[in-house]
């Protein structure tokens, strides 16, 4: 059947995939919508002129990446309301398959970033790059890792 149920159609099936891609989005897509804001606030608050070089490099890679995360998460959606009516939902479900892997690549970037600026505020230096490795290897064990293990596997 090739991924199908019974009875289902090569529509169908686009749908219903489409369906569950943008299910999985809408989870992801709030936190990335929470980190993004916290992180436009920060250069406002009063500590953030002092922060050195290599903090403020860390800030800008957590901001451009949840930046990159939001438009992975959002263009499905987007590109569905162009494409609509017009017989690509298959090529739009491969497409937002991708772009949910980018998107929760690019949050994990974010989140691990996010994690070494506050750490290192917080703790210094050693403490923020083993905190923010363990986030990292943690990010990508359980949301691919795991994942990419099941697919070697097969059903």
């Amino acid at each position: 059947m090739n991924g199908g149920r019974e009875g289902e159609t090569r529509e169908m099936r686009a749908d219903r995939n489409f369906m569950e891609l943008l299910q999985g989005a809408r989870v992801a897509v709030t936190g990335v919508q929470v980190l993004f804001a916290f992180l436009l606030t920060v250069p406002f608050s009063a500590a953030f002129p002092r922060l050195a070089t290599l903090d403020r490099w860390l800030y800008f890679t957590a901001l451009v990446a949840a930046a990159v995360a939001s438009v992975c998460y959002i263009a499905p959606a987007a590109q569905h309301r162009v494409v609509f009516r017009r017989g690509l939902k298959e090529t739009l479900v491969r497409r937002a398959n991708l772009y949910a892997i980018a998107g929760a690549l690019a949050l994990l970037v974010s989140m691990t970033a996010a994690t070494a600026l506050v750490v290192k505020y917080l703790f210094g230096g050693w403490t923020a790059v083993v905190t923010a490795g363990a986030v990292a290897l943690l990010g990508l064990w359980t949301w691919f890792g795991q994942a990419f293990m099941m697919r070697r596997q097969g059903p």
